[in-house]
């Protein structure tokens, strides 16, 4: 299971129907579970860092390391076939405490660009079922 957490405001219409077509697509072991927070509670959770050993954390981050598509593929795989939950996390409009950061297995760029939180959700949806299309050989992703 991917759990996402998001910080910021409550999405958009639009944005929420975006979200919504990548999700409707997806399946196990790639269901994903969002959560969203408003920034000082964000905050507030992340400070106590609630996650446990078995979960891969990864946060989104313009700084982070760039992956490719099928790169994202793999690094899911693997923490799936050894039992682990991936937590992705999605700061506000202000960013993460770079506390966080450094907890966190990877932080990762999706572009050196830098862009909304709330469309940032639509691009992980679709990027998190476009590494789903990758593991399971479908014709989503070419090359």
């Amino acid at each position: 299971m991917i759990r996402i957490i998001a910080g910021g405001k409550p999405s958009k219409s639009w944005i929420l129907n975006g979200v919504n077509e990548y999700d409707k697509r997806l399946r196990k072991p790639f269901d994903v579970k969002w959560e969203f927070m408003d920034e000082d509670h964000l905050a507030k959770y992340l400070a106590e860092w609630p996650f446990h050993s078995k979960d891969f954390v990864i946060v989104l981050d313009e700084k982070g390391e760039i992956l490719s598509s099928p790169d994202l593929s793999t690094r899911l795989e693997r923490c799936f076939n050894s039992s682990r939950d991936v937590v992705m996390i999605i700061g506000g409009a202000y960013g993460l405490d770079p506390k966080v950061k450094e907890k966190a297995g990877l932080v990762w760029s999706i572009s050196k660009l830098v862009f909304p939180h709330e469309l940032m959700r639509v691009v992980l949806a679709e990027q998190i079922y476009r590494a789903y299309s990758i593991s399971i050989g479908n014709q989503y992703h070419h090359e």
